[in-house]
């Protein structure tokens, strides 16, 4: 068995925590928090609950994993220490708030032989895994375009609800925490960026960081794509959507939370495949979880001793476009990410 410790109990945690009770060969082996209320409230026998990852990952070298559910700002320091421990991490995005420090922890990880992987769930839902299969069959024929989505809602009081959302230093804006999903789906399709045009704003919430923001992105394979992501739509989330156009095929998934087939028109298809898949797809929209796939990956990744499903490199690339589109935003410039345009 695998012996998983989960660091953090917050909201996010108890994803971690279901996927791993659900995943063969896993074993919830302890808790951690440095607020004891936070870790009383876990009703779960049979395991070690502690207020320090340092302490108790040298009393338990029994754990294999960490998972790593803490407010975004401390990503990279509790994450050092797992690797330091040669434990593997699980880490919750974004990797990091920065590039830098999204590296250092891989840096980390590399140098103490453990692995990496980066909760991107959002890749294992039916309508995106459906799309991937569409895209690497060839059905679009040469991409000239993409447009990624996320208008939703966070009023004030789910930035009040803690002191650190909405903060620079532990949350980040629109893009780094609720676009950031999308962001990592329009890079696993359009592959590594050239440059970045960006905009940013914060137009109706008190906080740090942006509450929306655009951006206009040249890939290095020559297509394009447009970005928009507000947390300021009213009264409530509208949607998420990513779309694909190309030469021979036009897809685009949508709803309040990418879910659903919204168009489907191939060269290679017909109005009844878009019907069939739509109506498989809307059985059960959601799927299997996607922390349920990332756990379960994990198990099987130690086991075969290769890398995770969602690695390091992975969880990096939507921190970097951030990073860019805000720069951008605040110089006026285009920025370059492709190594040969920054030579």
């Amino acid at each position: 068995m695998i012996n998983f410790a989960v660091v953090g109990i917050g909201h996010i945690s108890a994803k971690h925590i279901q996927a791993i009770q659900n995943a063969d060969g896993a074993n919830l082996y302890a808790i951690c928090d440095t607020n004891e209320d936070r870790l009383k409230s876990v009703e779960i026998d049979n395991i070690v609950k502690h207020t320090d990852l340092e302490k108790l990952l040298t009393e338990h070298p029994e754990i294999d994993v960490v998972n790593i559910c803490v407010p975004s700002g401390l990503h990279k320091t509790l994450a050092e220490i797992a690797a330091k421990h040669k434990k593997h991490i699980v880490l919750e995005k974004p990797m990091a708030l920065t590039a830098a420090e999204s590296r250092e922890v891989m840096e980390a990880a590399d140098q103490n032989g453990v692995k990496l992987a980066v909760v991107h769930p959002n890749r294992f839902r039916p309508a995106i895994r459906t799309l991937r299969e569409k895209f690497d069959k060839g059905s679009f024929g040469k991409v000239s375009h993409a447009n990624a989505t996320v208008r939703w809602n966070r009023n004030q009081e789910y930035y009040d609800q803690a002191p650190w959302r909405g903060t620079k230093k532990y949350d980040g804006g629109v893009l780094m925490n609720q676009a950031i999903h999308n962001l990592d789906l329009l890079l696993w399709f359009m592959g590594p960026v050239e440059s970045v045009k960006g905009m940013a704003a914060t137009r109706l919430r008190k906080i740090e960081t942006e509450d929306v923001a655009g951006a206009l992105v040249t890939f290095e394979s020559g297509a394009v794509a447009i970005i928009e992501a507000a947390t300021t739509i009213y009264p409530s989330n509208l949607e998420e959507s990513l779309s694909i156009f190309g030469e021979t095929g036009t897809a685009k998934i949508s709803g309040r939370n990418a879910l659903h087939i919204d168009t489907w028109d191939f060269a290679d298809s017909d109005e009844n495949e878009k019907q069939r898949l739509s109506d498989e797809i809307n059985e059960n929209p959601m799927g299997k979880p996607g922390h349920d796939w990332i756990i379960q990956d994990m198990v099987e990744a130690i086991n075969e001793n290769r890398e995770p499903i969602v690695n390091g490199q992975d969880g990096l690339a939507p921190v970097e476009l951030i990073e860019a589109i805000l720069q951008s935003a605040e110089t006026g410039k285009e920025i370059f990410l492709s190594k040969e345009k920054q030579s």
